[in-house]
């Protein structure tokens, strides 16, 4: 059966120009930083740190994740009624079957993972088994399938390893600054060399800022995408939309999670810490729950 992905080979083009694009950003940073410290090994260190990271994010991040939350993989005689759910839409959209691994976490939640969708991964809580029927169970695990068939797993992983890449960068040129570094700005002349000082410091703080705020828009914009073709590939959209009333209500702390992977769950784990205030929203991992279920009960399937 053909996937029902049709954009996947679009996002793919997408993707590969945006990675391009924050490449691009950390080597103007790197170069930026080396110019003031008058240090061209910074630039070096900054285009050999993204690719690499890059490439230990796309071979190992899965496994990475896995282990940090210590999650159990369920074959088909631990959990039929799981393995079943997932088979069944797995046929339906057209994708090979991910292994399956289960979180011992009683907040409900979920995420998809792996580098391709051969290599991919489906992890649920112990507390979304515990907490939704059938049909919701359908609509978020049809989410999370989604994000494999759209390719999105890769993009926010490496996404995210770039945006703490430069960080990393800021955070450098901070502390060699701080620690009287800065030669370039002391051999230039008059103001000039204190104008570009300045812009240095400028750049360290607002960087990582629109770093992550490029990494969370991207997030957001997925969770929508997959939120719709998790709807239609179940072609019941209110079985998702009612997962996420209850995953949403459900303030369960979750035991192990931080920043870096939290954009990879269908809902935020920092239950009871989501603001709504404009602001806060740009920083925020997930678009508002209340906006998500609107746009699934007006869905047409």
């Amino acid at each position: 059966m053909p996937s029902i992905y049709t954009q996947a080979d679009s996002n793919t083009r997408k993707t590969w120009f945006l990675l391009t694009g924050f490449l691009v950003f950390i080597i103007a940073i790197g170069w930026l930083f080396g110019y003031l410290l008058n240090d061209s090994a910074i630039l070096y260190f900054a285009v050999f740190l993204s690719v690499f990271m890059s490439f230990g994010s796309y071979w190992w991040s899965d496994k990475i994740v896995l282990g940090m939350y210590r999650a159990i993989p369920i074959e088909h005689n631990k959990n039929p009624e799981l393995y079943h759910v997932v088979e069944n839409l797995c046929i339906t959209a057209g994708l090979p079957l991910p292994k399956i691994y289960i979180i011992p976490e009683m907040q409900p939640n979920a995420f998809a993972t792996g580098r391709d969708a051969k290599h991919a991964v489906v992890c649920v809580t112990q507390g979304l088994l515990n907490r939704l029927d059938k049909t919701e169970l359908q609509g978020v695990l049809a989410h999370e399938l989604s994000h494999i068939g759209n390719k999105d797993m890769l993009l926010s992983t490496v996404v995210a390893v770039l945006a703490g890449v430069v960080a990393m960068l800021a955070n450098f040129f901070m502390r060699i600054s701080f620690w009287g570094g800065g030669r370039r700005s002391k051999d230039d002349n008059g103001n000039a060399g204190a104008l570009l000082m300045i812009l240095g410091i400028v750049a360290a703080i607002l960087a990582p800022i629109a770093a992550t705020l490029v990494q969370l828009a991207i997030s957001r914009k997925r969770e929508f995408l997959a939120d719709a073709d998790g709807a239609l590939l179940t072609r019941y959209p209110e079985g998702l939309a009612k997962a996420l009333e209850k995953i949403s209500a459900d303030l369960t702390p979750m035991r192990i999670t931080n920043d870096a992977t939290a954009s990879l769950f269908i809902d935020s784990p920092y239950k009871g810490q989501q603001k709504t205030h404009w602001f806060a929203k740009l920083f925020s991992t997930h678009p508002p729950i209340e906006d998500r279920i609107k746009i699934l009960r007006g869905m047409e399937v």
